[in-house]
């Protein structure tokens, strides 16, 4: 297997994280709850992809085919009973090859996507790192936790995509994008739009 190829389960959500983005989670299903053992026991990773065909519980989901390899940064035990976790998104992929286990777990060969090179934010760009850094701001834990980089057009663009309410198949566009100022520009014009209602 090369350097940039690996195996990991699969968890299908009906959102989309970047790199170096968080995401809390609940987890009840016992196929993730196992999973994220797993993880915890041997300090290995799993990948989030979007759901484009079926649900998040029950039987194995049809997902996009580029994804975020996750780790886990936080868990605890919440008020109802159920295990919570925070993820930290690391690094895109592409599926590759996959199989659904009997318990209806995905594991994916996949292959791991260059993250994006840092880009100073232009000038241009300010006023949605303004918009940003009030939006996490309000949000509480984990986005107030997130290392910050309002300078950087690619984590600019990223936590922007996370966090603007828009279609789904929109923030899987913005993930597979390559161009962190393109995205940036997309962005500037769907916000034109957000606010003009």
């Amino acid at each position: 297997m090369a350097p940039n190829e690996l195996t990991v389960p699969l968890f299908p959500l009906h959102t989309v994280l970047f790199p170096g983005g968080a995401l809390p989670l609940r987890v009840f299903e016992p196929r993730y709850l196992d999973m994220i053992s797993n993880c915890m026991k041997d300090g290995s990773n799993f990948g989030v992809c979007l759901i484009q065909e079926g649900k998040d519980t029950g039987a194995a989901a049809r997902t996009y085919d580029v994804g975020t390899l996750v780790e886990i940064s936080y868990f605890h035990l919440r008020d109802d009973g159920l295990l919570g976790i925070t993820i930290q998104g690391l690094q895109r992929f592409h599926i590759d090859r996959l199989r659904v286990q009997d318990n209806q777990l995905i594991i994916a060969d996949v292959h791991r996507l260059a993250n994006e090179e840092h880009v100073p934010l232009p000038a241009a760009y300010r006023h949605m790192a303004v918009m940003l850094r009030a939006m996490i701001t309000q949000m509480g834990y984990p986005y107030v936790r997130l290392p910050e980089n309002y300078d950087d057009a690619y984590w600019v663009g990223a936590r922007l995509s996370e966090l603007l309410p828009l279609p789904l198949s929109q923030k899987q566009y913005f993930l597979q994008l390559d161009e962190p100022l393109q995205r940036l520009e997309y962005l500037s014009q769907l916000i034109v739009d957000l606010k003009r209602g």
